[in-house]
């Protein structure tokens, strides 16, 4: 059973989300309706993913993403966000913040799970990936989940991680916004390609010096740079 913790203070949404998940047979649930309260389960629990309101009691919803990712012991939690604020800017926000997902109200349940089933998948595929690679000071271990930059240890959560490693995986090639959802979020729907332009600008200021080994091929997507 994987385990599933929603921080939203809307009762029924929270009741909505859990009985979808709970239909699915294989996701555990805990709640918490004040941000307080749901930082403390986070750490606490360890869940394999939070869906996370932005609009909370005590602690807003950015605020607790921003600790959660800063953090070494829960940075690699998958963070789903799930709000009202439907402006791109809140959006863009809080996937810099380093939420892997962003869905805003009113929603649709059964994609809410699809999106989470594909977080979920991502994350056990990072698990096993045996890919190592190591060139111009950057090194990756896929089977520690590790990337390393000149001898610095960069931290990168389960998307970013399988982005970086599909982008090195073909090298030279340019990849279309569109293909990159495809190939690393798994699915399609309202999910726009900046949500890839807000990972892949976050996964750069993570690279630091070595940012510029992914190129943006204007309008259109993105290329490793092969060297």
């Amino acid at each position: 059973m994987r385990r599933v913790l929603i921080i939203d203070d809307e009762l029924d949404v929270v009741d909505l989300v859990s009985l979808n998940l709970r239909k699915e047979g294989r996701f555990a649930i805990s709640s918490a309706v004040d941000g307080a309260v749901g930082l403390q389960k986070a750490r606490e629990e360890f869940p394999n993913l939070i869906i996370l309101d932005l609009m909370l009691p005590g602690i807003s919803g950015f605020e607790i993403c921003r600790i959660l990712k800063a953090d070494d012991a829960t940075q690699r939690i998958p963070i789903v966000m799930l709000s009202a604020k439907a402006a791109a800017d809140d959006r863009i926000r809080g996937l810099e913040l380093g939420a892997d997902d962003y869905v805003t109200k009113p929603f649709s349940p059964r994609e809410l799970v699809l999106r989470i089933n594909a977080l979920a998948h991502s994350k056990k595929q990072d698990a096993g990936n045996e890919f190592e690679w190591n060139s111009d000071g950057v090194a990756i271990s896929g089977s520690r989940h590790e990337v390393t930059v000149g001898g610095r240890r960069v931290c990168l959560t389960a998307i970013e991680f399988k982005l970086l490693t599909h982008l090195i995986q073909t090298r030279g090639r340019v990849q279309s916004r569109d293909f990159l959802l495809a190939q690393v979020w798994e699915y399609a729907g309202s999910i726009t390609t900046r949500t890839v332009d807000a990972h892949v600008q976050r996964l750069r200021k993570k690279l630091g010096n070595a940012s510029d080994i992914i190129e943006t091929i204007r309008t259109y997507g993105y290329r490793f740079r092969d060297s």
